[in-house]
C-alpha cells in the first residue's frame, strides 16, 4: 500500500531529449529527507514508464537509493481553463443544435406556404360550369408571395445565425482539441508520484567532522538531498529545419539549425533545456548472453544468482487449511452460482498491491474465475486466477522502450541493486518467461473427459530461466492459502493493469501520425547507419498540445559557393545552385531550408542528409540575369576512296550574356554521341572536358561534356564545338534526331 505518511516534495523539470519517438525527461528535486528515508516527489507524467525511473543524487555520494517506484494516487481537481473551454464547447454544441432546429422549422412553414394555392370545389353531376374568381386567385397569390417574402427574409437571419454558431462551435472546438494535456479531462486528477527509499546511514557518517557532535552524526537527523529523477514518456517527435542565409560573392554562410517539436506527453515543457537525438528509444540495448564452450566432462550448470529451490515441506503447512474445507461463499460469489470464487470487484489503493487474483479489465461486476489449472510448469507459468482471455499479454500492456513480445524489464525500477539472497521460493523451472508466455492451459485447452483438466506438457529440461520480472522482489506478490494448483506460499510477479495509463499512452503516441512540414523527413529516415544528438543553444517552452513547434537549436558552420549551371541543349535557361560544404563533425540531417540571398528571401528547398565533410549542391532557381543562346549546323558528306564512309559533322554554337554587377562562373553542359561499334568513330573538335567528380553523389550521363566559363559583369562570349561521326557506307543511323 502507498506510505501515507511519507513526505511529498516538488519537482522541476530541467531537461528533456527528444528522440525519433519518444522522450527522456530529467527532473531536479531539492528537499529534506525525513528521519525515516521515506519521501515521494510529485509532478510526474501520466504516460510515463514505470520501467524507465531512474533517481540518482547530486550532492551526497555517500547515499544510496534502496527504492524507487511509481505510485498513481487521485485527488479533487478544480476548475480550470481546459474545463472552461469543454463547457464552452458544450454550450456551443447545443446553440448550433438549436439554431439548426429553427431552420428547419423555417423551411417547414416556407413549405407549407408555398404549397397554398386554390382549390375548386366539387362540381356535381348536372351542375353547369362556373366562372373562376380572378380576384380570389390574385388576392390568394398576394398573400403567397408576401408571407414568403418574410419568411425567406427570416430564414435568411437563421441561416446566418446558424453558420456563426458552427463556426464559433469548430473555433471552440479546435481550442480544446489544440489545448495542452498537461490538464487533466476528469473532474479528478491523477496524481502520478515516485515512492523513494534512501540509506542515510553512509551520507550522514561521511557528511560529519570531527568538530560536529554525535547526536549531529545520528541517522535520524534530517539530511537536505538534491536528486535527479530520469524518466521516459511517449508522444515526442521531431523533424529538422533550416534557415540558410548568403551573400553573393562570399564564401562562406549562416546555416541556422532549427526542429519542428511536436509533444503529447502529458506536461508541459517550461523553460527546459531541450535536446535532439537520432537513436530510436525503443531499440534494445541489452547485450546478448554469451554461454562457453567446455570440452571434457559435463558439469552441473550454475543455478541463476536471485533465486533458490522452493523449501522442503511448502504444501504441508497448508494442509490443515485445505482440511477445513471450503471457504463461506461470499455475496458476491452467490450472485455468479457458475463459479466457485469471484474476483474483488473493488480497485485497490493507489499504489497497492493485489492479494489474490489480479483484477480483470472491468472492476464493476464479478467476473467468474477459470476452473483450477494443473499444476504449473515453471518460472513465469501464468497465475491460475487469471481469467483475461489472450493470456499473460492482455495483462501487461506492451512497455515503451521494448520492441516485440520479449520479457519486459522489472516493472518497479530502482537506482540500487538487488539484494544477493534469494526473495522467496519459485515454481518448478523450465518454463517460459511470463511476459511471454500464452493463455493458461485451462482457458483454452479443451477439458478431458470426464471433465479433468488435459495433463500439463512436460517442462523443458535445464536450469530455471526466471525472467526480469521474476527477480523483481518488490514486485512480486505471495499468493495466499486460497490459490490453488501448488501455488500457495509462492511468489509470482504482480502484473496489474491499469486502463488509463494504457489510454493516456494510446493518445501520447497518437503524435506520431501527425503530418510532416513540406520537405521535412524524420530522423530515423534520413541518418542512416549514424546516430548524432543536437543540444539546443537556449532553454525553451514545448506545450503538450499536439502541434508542431519550432526550436532554435543552433547555428552550424558551413561553406559556400555559388554555381551557375545550364544545359542548353535541354533549356536555355541557367540555373542558380548554391554548393554546401559540411565542415563539422556532425551530420546535418536532410528537412526544408529556407534561403535567404542578399537579405531577401528566396525560396524553400529540400537540403539532403549530409555527412560530416560532405559537399550537396543546392538549386536556387533559374538565374534571369544571365541569358544563354545554342545553334547548331549539320553537315553531312563522304569520304575515302570509294566514298564509302558517310562523315556527319555536327557544329554546335553557345553565346552566353552576363547582365548581372557581378562577375560569375558558368558551367555549359553538353552531350556527345557514345558508340558500341568498333567501326563507327567519333572525333571531337572542341575544348570542352569531361566532367570531374562533381559535389555530392552527382551522376553524369555518359558522353557529358563540360564548359567552365568565367564572365566578368556585363560580358558577353562565344562557345564553338562539335564532333564527327565516321559511319561505314554498309551502316546507317536509326531513329533519333540527326541534327541534333
Amino acid at each position: 500500500m502507498a506510505n501515507k505518511t511519507a513526505r511529498t516534495w516538488g519537482s522541476t523539470l530541467d531537461s528533456v531529449v527528444v528522440y525519433a519517438q519518444g522522450a527522456v525527461c530529467r527532473r531536479l528535486v531539492r528537499a529534506t529527507v525525513p528521519a525515516d528515508g521515506r519521501v515521494r516527489v510529485g509532478g510526474l507524467p501520466r504516460s510515463l514508464d514505470p520501467d524507465s525511473l531512474r533517481v540518482r543524487v547530486l550532492n551526497a555520494p555517500g547515499v544510496r537509493v534502496t527504492e524507487a517506484r511509481v505510485e498513481v494516487g487521485a485527488e479533487p481537481l478544480g476548475s480550470g481553463e481546459p474545463d472552461a473551454l469543454r463547457r464552452e464547447v458544450v454550450r456551443l454544441r447545443e446553440e448550433c443544435a438549436a439554431a439548426q432546429a429553427r431552420r428547419d422549422r423555417q423551411l417547414g412553414l416556407i413549405g407549407e406556404v408555398g404549397a397554398l394555392h386554390p382549390v375548386p370545389p366539387e362540381r356535381r353531376r348536372g351542375d353547369p360550369h362556373r366562372r373562376t374568381p380572378v380576384d380570389a386567385w390574385l388576392e390568394l397569390a398576394e398573400f403567397v408571395d408576401a408571407r414568403l417574402v418574410r419568411l425567406h427574409a427570416r430564414l435568411a437571419e437563421l441561416e446566418e445565425a446558424r453558420r456563426r454558431a458552427e463556426h464559433e462551435l469548430s473555433v471552440a472546438a479546435d481550442r480544446l482539441a489544440r489545448a495542452s494535456t498537461d490538464a487533466p479531462s476528469a473532474h479528478v486528477e491523477s496524481a502520478v508520484c515516485a515512492a523513494l527509499t534512501f540509506d542515510r546511514t553512509a551520507g550522514v557518517r561521511g557528511a560529519g567532522t570531527e568538530t560536529e557532535t554525535e547526536e549531529a552524526r545520528e541517522p535520524e537527523a534530517e539530511l537536505e538531498l538534491e536528486l535527479e529523477l530520469e524518466y521516459a514518456v511517449p508522444g515526442a517527435v521531431w523533424v529538422p529545419a533550416y534557415r540558410l542565409t548568403h551573400r553573393q560573392g562570399e564564401g562562406a554562410g549562416r546555416l541556422l539549425l532549427r526542429a519542428s517539436v511536436a509533444q503529447r506527453t502529458g506536461e508541459d515543457w517550461t523553460g527546459v533545456r531541450v535536446a535532439l537525438a537520432t537513436a530510436d528509444l525503443r531499440r534494445r540495448t541489452d547485450l546478448p548472453e554469451l554461454r562457453s564452450l567446455r570440452i571434457g566432462r559435463r558439469q552441473a550448470a550454475p543455478a541463476p544468482s536471485g533465486w533458490r529451490e522452493p523449501p522442503p515441506g511448502l504444501a504441508d503447512l497448508f494442509a490443515d487449511y485445505e482440511a477445513a474445507g471450503p471457504r463461506p461463499a461470499s455475496p458476491a460469489s452467490q450472485a455468479s452460482p457458475a463459479s466457485s470464487a469471484s474476483v474483488p470487484a473493488a480497485a485497490p489503493a493507489a499504489g497497492g498491491s493485489w492479494l489474490g487474483p489480479v483484477p480483470p479489465p472491468a472492476p464493476s461486476v464479478p467476473v467468474p474465475v477459470a476452473a483450477p489449472p494443473p499444476a504449473p510448469q515453471g518460472y513465469g507459468a501464468p497465475p491460475a486466477a487469471f481469467p483475461a482471455p489472450g493470456g499473460a499479454d492482455a495483462l501487461r500492456p506492451q512497455t515503451f522502450g521494448s520492441a516485440g513480445p520479449v520479457a519486459a524489464p522489472p516493472s518497479r525500477s530502482r537506482a540500487a541493486g538487488r539484494p544477493a539472497g534469494g526473495g522467496g521460493a519459485f515454481p518448478a523451472p523450465g518454463a517460459a518467461p511470463m511476459a511471454a508466455a500464452p493463455m493458461p492451459a485451462a482457458a483454452k485447452a479443451p477439458a478431458a473427459p470426464g471433465g479433468a483438466p488435459p495433463p500439463p506438457p512436460p517442462p523443458p529440461a535445464g536450469p530455471p530461466r526466471p525472467s526480469g520480472a521474476e527477480l523483481d522482489y518488490a514486485g512480486l506478490l505471495l499468493a495466499g492459502p486460497g490459490e490453488q494448483g501448488g501455488r500457495q506460499g509462492r511468489l509470482f510477479p504482480d502484473v496489474p493493469f491499469d486502463p488509463v495509463a494504457a489510454e493516456h499512452r494510446r493518445r501520447a503516441e497518437a503524435v506520431a501520425a501527425l503530418p510532416l512540414p513540406g520537405h521535412a523527413v524524420r530522423p530515423r529516415e534520413s541518418a542512416g547507419s549514424f546516430d548524432h544528438r543536437f543540444d539546443a543553444a537556449a532553454r525553451a517552452d514545448i506545450p503538450s498540445d499536439g502541434t508542431w513547434h519550432t526550436v532554435t537549436v543552433g547555428e552550424v558552420a558551413v561553406g559556400l559557393r555559388t554555381e551557375y549551371l545550364c544545359v542548353p541543349s535541354v533549356e536555355q535557361t541557367v540555373y542558380a545552385t548554391l554548393v554546401l560544404s559540411n565542415a563539422t563533425d556532425q551530420a546535418l540531417l536532410a528537412g526544408p531550408v529556407e534561403v535567404t540571398v542578399d537579405d531577401e528571401f528566396l525560396l524553400t528547398a529540400a537540403l539532403p542528409t549530409l555527412a560530416p565533410g560532405g559537399v550537396r549542391r543546392v538549386g536556387l532557381g533559374p538565374a534571369e540575369g544571365i541569358a544563354v543562346t545554342r545553334r547548331t549546323n549539320l553537315h553531312e558528306s563522304t569520304a575515302g576512296l570509294r566514298g564509302n564512309t558517310t562523315v556527319l559533322d555536327h557544329r554546335v554554337h553557345v553565346e552566353l550574356a552576363n547582365r548581372l554587377p557581378r562577375p560569375v562562373t558558368v558551367e555549359v553542359r553538353e552531350r556527345v554521341p557514345v558508340t558500341g561499334d568498333p567501326d563507327v568513330r567519333i572525333e571531337e573538335r572542341a575544348d570542352w572536358t569531361a566532367p570531374e567528380a562533381g559535389p555530392g553523389p552527382e551522376h553524369h550521363a555518359p558522353g557529358t561534356r563540360v564548359w567552365r566559363v568565367d564572365l566578368p559583369a556585363g560580358a558577353t562570349v562565344a562557345l564553338d564545338g562539335g564532333y564527327e561521326i565516321r559511319i561505314p557506307a554498309g551502316k546507317g543511323l536509326v531513329g533519333g534526331n540527326r541534327r541534333s
